[in-house]
């Protein structure tokens, strides 16, 4: 049986449509990345605190903007920023010239996990590169970067 776990073999993917297959893979690829961090990490950080870590590293945008320009609800935003912030991994404060609004950013550890996370991606990705051939997933790579035009 196909399902999102039980995925067994590359055969199960060939009657699949084009949004079932990027289903599958990506939910295949987000549960091993996300293993490979817990394996080596006594912090655990979830898909979601990493979408948004990956928004705001090396920035320190508002919470609005992030909450504008992440697809997860805005009461799970907040409630994602808490538990980062619980774990240490980002600073909430007062934006300079608005103190209504709030800015974050992450804090060394935050900064330190998301380059060891990185790390642990480009590890993942040169496996598969080894699998599919490193210019196959050059390819594969520029053309998810397209403009596909279905917005």
């Amino acid at each position: 049986m196909i399902g999102v776990n039980r995925l067994s073999s590359a055969s199960g993917l060939q009657n699949l449509d084009l949004i079932d297959l990027l289903s599958e893979r990506h939910t295949l690829v987000r549960r091993i990345s996300e293993k490979a961090w817990n394996d080596q990490s006594d912090i655990y950080i979830s898909n979601s605190e990493w979408y948004i870590m990956a928004r705001i590293y090396k920035k320190r945008p508002t919470i609005a903007y992030v909450t504008k320009n992440v697809d997860i609800s805005r009461q799970a935003i907040h409630k994602f920023m808490k538990n980062l912030a619980a774990k240490g991994l980002v600073e909430i404060s007062n934006a300079e010239n608005n103190r209504k609004e709030k800015c974050i950013q992450l804090t060394a550890l935050g900064e330190e996990c998301y380059e060891k996370n990185a790390a642990l991606k480009e590890q993942f990705e040169n496996k598969i590169a080894e699998k599919i051939g490193a210019e196959q997933l050059k390819i594969l790579k520029a053309l998810l970067k397209l403009d596909w035009g279905i917005e």
